[in-house]
């Protein structure tokens, strides 16, 4: 069996927008599917609206899956994405990147204790993600 990874989200109905904000800062290919080419909505254990995303994917350097649900916010404090890489300069650039546009630092992207550098940020929409980087 070839297992693949890909982080799912519910969202509070801007799951087009989120999606497409991720593909802007992570690039790969995404393809979105609405309630409405579903077929029938009362299949459902909740109304979704007709517009709302059913199912989004997101697949490239970060896979990510999300659709439209009955939630009131994305943001939490139990969890976060949490990105490695083996470009100290590129983490930097990409933790820059999800803190433009209303995003907040959470913690400097830095050299940590343990070797490798480490930063986190919350995004706009509420998630928060770590991206560490070694040089070693």
């Amino acid at each position: 069996m070839t297992l693949r990874h890909s982080l799912y989200l519910t969202f509070p109905g801007n799951a087009a927008e989120v999606l497409t904000y991720y593909r802007s800062v992570f690039g790969g290919e995404l393809t979105m599917m609405l309630y409405s080419e579903m077929g029938n909505l009362d299949e459902y254990p909740f109304n979704p609206d007709p517009d709302w995303v059913a199912h989004g994917e997101l697949r490239g350097i970060v896979n990510v899956s999300g659709g439209d649900g009955e939630v009131k916010a994305l943001g939490s404090q139990v969890y976060s994405m949490v990105l490695y890489g083996d470009d100290v300069e590129e983490g930097r650039a990409l933790l820059e990147r999800l803190a433009e546009d209303g995003g907040e630092k959470i913690m400097d992207y830095e050299q940590a204790p343990w070797g490798d550098w480490y930063g986190q940020v919350r995004d706009r929409f509420g998630v928060t993600w770590a991206v560490a980087a070694t040089d070693r």
